[in-house]
């Protein structure tokens, strides 16, 4: 049901960035409506995370990265109103941490920056990565690189500090929309990923520990 919820919580205009799709009639596809009928299925979700027999364990994190980072898009999409310069001048998850952004190419250095240019920085990055055929393929035959799972890792960690800004700073905005049972289970769905296949350290996690632990029992 939580792709149907979802649908109906949130404004899919909102988007923050355009879905990613996969194509029909690729193995990726068939994939992921396996994860999906799973998802639909009612099934616990730390079921639901595990790697299905015979497959392949890149393609299914490629599904599932991709998967994720549509469905955190459609939530900060929908958050972003409430998420300014003036609201959240640093990209933070409370008093205690603070993220900063850095890449190959503008910031080459760890940089401070608003929410809102943040998550503008982050969209892009991950949006030219799993539309790059070198570290996404797409092809039949065509092998993942050495450093897939390096890569996935970096943004399935900075796609969990979305979780942490949101939860943090704009919870009142989940709860006021009625969204708040629906985020929460994206963030399980998220977070039973992650730890089945050890995709983000620990530390990172640290922000929203006690909110896991309370709903993640």
């Amino acid at each position: 049901m939580m792709a149907l919820c979802l649908k109906q919580v949130f404004n899919k205009d909102k988007t923050f960035r355009p879905r990613k799709k996969f194509e029909p009639g690729t193995q990726r596809f068939e994939l992921y409506k396996k994860a999906q009928a799973s998802l639909k299925s009612g099934l616990d979700l730390r079921t639901v995370v595990q790697l299905p027999p015979g497959e392949s364990i890149n393609d299914w994190i490629a599904v599932h990265v991709v998967d994720f980072f549509n469905r955190i898009n459609l939530i900060y999409g929908t958050m972003s109103e409430y998420c300014t310069e003036r609201s959240c001048p640093i990209m933070s998850g409370g008093l205690k941490y603070e993220y900063r952004w850095q890449d190959d190419s503008k910031y080459k250095k760890p940089t401070k920056l608003s929410a809102p240019q943040y998550m503008c920085m982050l969209m892009d990055w991950i949006e030219m990565l799993i539309n790059n055929e070198d570290i996404f393929p797409t092809r039949i035959g065509v092998p993942f690189p050495k450093q897939f799972q390096q890569v996935c890792t970096k943004i399935l960690t900075r796609l969990f500090r979305v979780f942490v800004h949101v939860y943090i700073h704009h919870f009142d905005s989940i709860i006021n929309m009625g969204a708040e049972a629906h985020v929460n289970t994206c963030y399980k769905h998220f977070y039973y990923f992650i730890r089945e296949f050890s995709l983000v350290d620990h530390r990172e996690l640290e922000p929203l520990k006690e909110m896991t632990e309370r709903i993640c029992h």
